[in-house]
């Protein structure tokens, strides 16, 4: 909104200061600026709203060490990190921008998801909160809509780079690419590091590529649906999640500038985004209020962020990675998201595979999600959740190195 404004001051009344809106890496820090600010001051008026509201954790006991004492802890603190995120994001994007637009549906859309799941378990009673089955519902429909958008709406595109060419007069010249509809993502570690997700068609014919949405969208929603389970998951000790997801979104961040960025992305050799510079203004405001909840979050934590927050993370962390076409670097760069899924998958296959086999089921880990299973071998979970950063801050690394190393 006040990018609006100020482009409207400038242009009628050349308003002092006016044209810095013009900038996104203005917007940009203004974003992360203000998302502290709200996390932080107004993250403490949730917290007691919440307290009044007597809207505690209800915990199970699963004999892991200070788990009594979280009882009673407010939970449902997504609400922090949403309302950090949107505010900011309304305030100092372009609100036109499909990229942001498709990005505060998946915000509002996972944190509705997970406040339902939350408010099942809290004012129901029921500690399984929402049917498993309709929360990938849920995961699936968000999925649908932002892969039908990502390939059917015409600003979403990427651009060929400038290449030289000799004219009829034997002189070089170079032509700037064009604006093209694709399925082009980057494979990292490859040479040439691009795909094209209608080439594992083509051997339908000329026109199958017209059909690769049979494909790509599919592909969204398994990595919607994956990415937000794995976020849901890795939430389970005092600033695992928050921390974690403020790492990775980070490097999204890096990528975002240099996709977005024509002069960075022909430097780099990598793939030109139209109008994908504009998320650093989302990106930014989303790890200021992910770094603001881990004020109140890190241990002893004095809020949870519930399945309102950790859906919403994991959704939006999705998202991003696909909108600027780096999902194939989800499993490197989300390596903590993606241990405690296998973890939960490793767990409870074996068990299952062992009780038919013998009649006894076996486990691989003390306890997962993972996380809980250092917890059961004795570690304090601030010394875990410290580990589990160190980790994602050297996933983060290589991801980022990605942009070179092919």
């Amino acid at each position: 909104m006040l990018y609006y404004l100020f482009e409207y001051l400038e242009k009628q009344y050349q308003f002092p200061g006016a044209s810095l809106f013009q900038f996104t890496t203005f917007r940009a820090a203004m974003a992360i600026l203000f998302s502290l600010i709200i996390a932080t001051v107004y993250g403490k008026r949730v917290i007691v709203f919440l307290q009044k509201q007597q809207i505690g954790e209800t915990v199970r006991d699963l004999g892991l060490d200070g788990q009594k004492q979280k009882a009673g802890t407010p939970t449902m603190g997504g609400l922090i990190i949403i309302m950090a995120t949107l505010i900011p994001v309304l305030l100092f994007a372009k609100l036109n921008n499909i990229y942001i637009i498709l990005l505060l549906v998946t915000t509002v859309w996972m944190g509705i998801i997970g406040f339902i799941d939350d408010y099942i378990k809290i004012f129901k009673k029921d500690k399984e909160g929402l049917k498993g089955r309709f929360k990938i519902l849920g995961q699936v429909g968000l999925g649908l809509i932002v892969g039908a958008t990502l390939y059917f709406h015409p600003e979403v595109t990427m651009r060929e780079h400038n290449k030289t060419m000799i004219t009829e007069n034997f002189t070089v010249e170079e032509v700037r690419g064009q604006d093209i509809k694709s399925t082009m993502t980057t494979v990292p570690f490859f040479k040439n590091n691009e795909m094209d997700y209608s080439s594992f068609i083509s051997w339908m014919g000329d026109g199958a590529k017209e059909y690769a949405w049979l494909l790509f969208i599919p592909i969204v929603i398994l990595i919607v649906t994956a990415v937000s389970n794995g976020a849901n998951l890795t939430d389970g000790i005092d600033g695992l999640a928050a921390g974690t997801s403020a790492i990775i979104v980070f490097a999204l961040g890096v990528f975002t500038w240099v996709s977005g960025n024509y002069i960075f992305s022909e430097y780099l050799d990598i793939m030109f985004i139209p109008r994908a510079g504009e998320l650093l203004v989302f990106v930014t405001a989303f790890m200021g209020a992910l770094i603001g909840f881990l004020w109140y979050n890190t241990f002893p934590a004095q809020v949870f962020m519930g399945d309102t927050g950790s859906l919403t993370i994991g959704g939006v962390i999705a998202v991003i990675a696909i909108v600027i076409r780096k999902e194939l670097l989800i499993p490197v760069l989300c390596g903590i998201f993606f241990a405690e899924n296998i973890s939960v998958i490793l767990q409870v296959g074996y068990f299952k595979y062992t009780k038919k086999k013998t009649g006894e089921g076996k486990r691989i880990f003390l306890m997962a999600p993972l996380h809980h299973h250092y917890q059961k071998k004795g570690y304090h979970e601030s010394k875990i959740v410290t580990r589990f950063w160190i980790i994602g801050i050297l996933l983060a690394i290589i991801t980022i190195v990605t942009l070179k190393v092919r």
